[in-house]
């Protein structure tokens, strides 16, 4: 598929469809791929890099991108899709300059992964249904499903959100089993539940890459780069401190967090962030019926939207004398 993928960005820009291209081109290393935008035919030919490791998700970048002239392709990934719609929904992007390539995902593999699998990889191929890892210490095997993200080891859905040309086919939604790390957080009791939590969120250094990265934290101003705030971006001060700035943010894109895992995936401290909003996403289904952000422009979020029927605040009836 790297090929047609590859194919298709030259055509677009050769054709005049597209002013640019939104892909990824290699890093520092191999696997080790970032967004890039792509103005020329022979850029891509060039950089443009379509694998295993073109987990980034794009979709955040065309709030800025469709701000510029012109028209510009994306080329999305199913999860990628959803964050997009739901940009859509906000009107924090002009979807009329995009021209979105959905492109069909097999699943996105971790580098870490493979580094800890293989220390100090110098190449890999694909062979089979896996790769073989070249190191300065010989050659190792590595199975796909050993290497893939983590969010992919569980991934919502292989189906298309939007799209305006697709490489591939379209696929099918998940099997439900995302949940099945929360159900276990819940089985938890209370102090154990804390206790795990203090120990993930402990490590935080707060880089901010997760806010960074994610697609539903797009305001132009954040409160924690307000000074005057007394939360901005610094260390934490004290335990209270170190929860307060993940709690926050999960509730912040409570409703519009689309699940697409880039928090968990950027974070160098290999914090599981994406279970915050997991958690969320399952109470949202469970109290107001199943919601996905970003499925569609005209569903109202569960939380940006009133019932006579909604649960009461405890969670102990409904409005409307239901019980």
């Amino acid at each position: 598929m790297q090929a047609d993928v590859k194919t298709r960005a030259i055509q677009l820009l050769e054709e005049g469809q597209v002013d640019r291209v939104l892909g990824w081109k290699a890093g520092e290393f191999f696997y080790d791929l970032t967004p890039a935008v792509f103005t020329s035919p022979q850029q891509v030919e060039r950089e443009f890099v379509w694998s295993s490791f073109s987990g980034p998700n794009l979709s955040k970048y065309l709030i800025a991108e469709t701000r510029k002239p012109g028209k510009i392709a994306a080329f999305l990934k199913p999860c990628d899709t959803y964050s997009f719609q739901q940009l859509r929904k906000e009107h924090r992007l002009q979807a009329d300059r995009v021209y979105v390539v959905a492109v069909q995902c097999p699943g996105m593999c971790d580098p870490d992964k493979v580094q800890a699998a293989a220390p100090g990889p110098i190449s890999l191929r694909k062979e089979g249904d896996g790769f073989l890892v070249q190191t300065l210490y010989g050659e190792k095997r590595l199975t796909r499903q050993a290497a893939l993200e983590e969010g992919c080891l569980t991934c919502k859905t292989k189906k298309m959100a939007y799209f305006d040309e697709l490489i591939g086919q379209d696929g099918q939604d998940g099997d439900g089993s995302r949940f099945d790390q929360v159900h276990r957080l819940e089985a938890m009791t209370p102090e154990e539940r804390f206790a795990f939590w203090q120990g993930e969120l402990s490590r935080c250094i707060r880089c901010n890459a997760c806010r960074n990265v994610c697609p539903a934290c797009s305001c132009e101003k954040c409160v924690f780069d307000n000074p005057a705030s007394g939360v901005e971006n610094k260390a934490a001060a004290n335990r209270f401190e170190e929860n307060l700035f993940h709690i926050i943010r999960a509730f912040h894109v409570a409703g519009r967090c689309t699940d697409c895992g880039e928090c968990s995936r950027v974070c160098p401290q290999h914090i599981p962030l994406h279970l915050l909003n997991r958690k969320l996403i399952e109470d949202m289904n469970r109290l107001y019926g199943p919601y996905q952000a970003g499925g569609d422009l005209e569903a109202k979020a569960p939380l940006t939207d009133f019932r006579y029927d909604d649960p009461e605040p405890d969670g102990g009836g409904r409005r409307g004398g239901a019980q």
